[in-house]
């Protein structure tokens, strides 16, 4: 019979952390397996993993602390490491239970059964335009449990079982509340990835790890191209701190608790700072304490590993030489696409900076931040391009206050779009207004292969047949990719149709997808059809309609 907890402290919600996290290597192959969608982007499990793996390193390298700062610590490694809504979303439930412990060494059950609570309701506030049968019935459900939980005064082993029996009652009801689920016969993936969270909390609490032993010095290994790195600490930081009145020797404690490589250069009421940290909003978080912030750079050391943010090197931190760096001035766009080809495609129609990501390889939070601190300019627009990274640009906006505006583009035809309308000497809100009609005036579709049977229209879609895509449902399909595309490109173009430019993916040869061109010409010959390399994985075509 397990021992009730009565008491929470720090050592019991690094044991739920830990937990947690070894749930998910456990369980974020078969969450991934949940998403309905036939196209191959399931990557919710993985989004959810990865997060929370920015959460247990830190968590596992705090120093001995209260359960409202390590609560705490966890919550801003959350948001800066969230991948994808599903990541975001998880990140919020951080932040509310770094809200309901703050200030608190230990916590009784009942304060951290609400602490959960307003984790919960953190969780769905995060999302503008809530929709039943999602993550977010399963995250009311559990709020639902938890407080009757609470109520009844229970040990919080108890909170726990109750909050994932109510969750798991939620979840079965996950697909007769969105039709897409039914159809496939199955449960909702960020649900079920909440149910796996808590149920790992609980095995923690309890002592027993049922996953893999965390290896956070080893790469995490994941399907697809969003793999992890295996730099423990990626993230070169340097930051100047003026007025600085704090001691020295304190300052350094807490620094060598956070990376390695550091260097620490006093002057008269002048710090200077570098080290390699995997968490650079922790230590600029602490470092406010400190005196005020100048000359910040991050700079990502693992940039040839993932082709991330290209970005200029850090300056030299010697002692005996001031910090040279130059003023940020302008405005400039960051825009994500993943491939080759797009990448150079949207440099050279005037983005400033490209972060690799797109569909199953989300780039978490940190990385816009650390883009928008090491560029060159004063304020950025973001352009997400896919409806995935939305919340993660949201909450990078959260972060960065005026310097960043985002544009909501949804696909790379509109993130092309977008940039072409932007125009650097004009003020961040127009740019924005016209940079969005831009966006939305764009028809767009892309052509991939179902990865399972799906229901469509009330017709079946095979697994391994080729579907064309458009808004983000399955329009079209057939048994070739010729047959697929001349269907897809039908329903975008009309008799104002000039030119239909496809951008083909690394899975074609320049050769097959001239030969698909070749096709389309001859079906339209009222419209210029021209053909681009995009070297994006997954799909073999995009298409963009003008």
């Amino acid at each position: 019979m397990q021992q009730s907890v009565d008491v929470i402290d720090g050592k019991d919600f690094r044991r739920m952390i830990a937990g947690a996290y070894g749930a998910f290597i456990r369980e974020h192959e078969y969450i991934n397996g949940l998403n309905v969608f036939p196209v191959p982007d399931g990557d919710t499990g993985t989004n959810m993993l990865l997060t929370l793996g920015a959460v247990a390193k830190a968590v596992a390298e705090a120093p001995a602390e209260g359960i409202g700062s390590l609560s705490r610590r966890a919550a801003d490694s959350a948001i800066m490491g969230a991948r994808g809504n599903s990541g975001v979303i998880l990140s919020q439930l951080f932040r509310g239970i770094a809200r309901g412990l703050s200030g608190k060494d230990t916590a009784t059950s009942a304060e951290v059964g609400k602490a959960f609570q307003y984790g919960v309701l953190y969780a769905y506030r995060a999302v503008a335009r809530p929709v039943e049968g999602t993550i977010l019935t399963v995250a009311k459900g559990i709020a639902k449990g938890t407080r009757r939980a609470v109520r009844d005064k229970a040990p919080f082993a108890d909170i726990l079982r109750e909050a994932i029996g109510a969750g798991r009652e939620e979840l079965k009801r996950t697909p007769e509340l969105l039709p897409t689920l039914k159809a496939a016969g199955v449960v909702d993936a960020g649900g079920q990835g909440l149910i796996a969270f808590l149920t790992g909390c609980l095995e923690g609490l309890e002592g027993r790890f049922n996953g893999p032993e965390a290896d956070f010095e080893r790469t995490l290994t994941v399907t697809g191209p969003a793999a992890e790195m295996s730099i423990s600490h990626p993230y070169c930081t340097e930051f100047v701190v003026k007025q600085f009145t704090a001691g020295l020797d304190e300052v350094k404690r807490q620094l060598e608790q956070m990376g390695d490589s550091l260097v620490v250069a006093p002057g008269e009421s002048v710090l200077k700072v570098h080290i390699h940290t995997a968490h650079p909003g922790a230590v600029l978080e602490s470092a406010i304490a400190w005196g005020t912030l100048h000359d910040i750079k991050i700079d990502n050391m693992a940039d040839q590993h993932r082709k991330t943010v290209e970005l200029a090197p850090a300056a030299d931190m010697s002692k005996d030489e001031a910090v040279s760096v130059p003023a940020k001035a302008g405005l400039a766009v960051i825009s994500v696409v993943s491939g080759d080809g797009l990448i150079n495609i949207m440099r050279q129609m005037g983005a400033g900076i490209v972060i690799s990501g797109g569909q199953t390889m989300n780039p978490p939070v940190e990385e816009f931040v650390a883009a928008v601190h090491n560029g060159s300019a004063e304020k950025y627009i973001i352009l997400p391009n896919n409806k995935n990274i939305m919340l993660a640009a949201a909450q990078a906006k959260k972060l960065l206050g005026d310097r960043v505006a985002i544009v909501p583009t949804v696909n790379v035809p509109q993130g092309l779009a977008a940039v072409l309308a932007f125009d650097p000497n004009d003020d961040i809100d127009s740019n924005v207004a016209r940079m969005t009609a831009a966006q939305a005036a764009v028809k767009s579709g892309c052509l991939t292969v179902a990865v399972r049977d799906s229901q469509v229209c009330g017709l079946t879609v095979p697994q391994g047949a080729y579907i064309g895509i458009i808004d983000g449902s399955v329009a079209v399909w057939a048994d070739n990719p010729a047959g697929a595309l001349e269907a897809l490109v039908r329903q975008l173009i009309g008799p104002e149709t000039e030119i239909i430019s496809m951008y083909y993916g690394a899975g074609l040869s320049s050769k097959e997808a001239e030969v698909l061109a070749t096709g389309l010409r001859q079906q339209f010959t009222h419209a210029e059809v021209e053909v681009y390399f995009g070297g994006q994985p997954h799909y073999q075509f995009i298409i963009s309609i003008e």
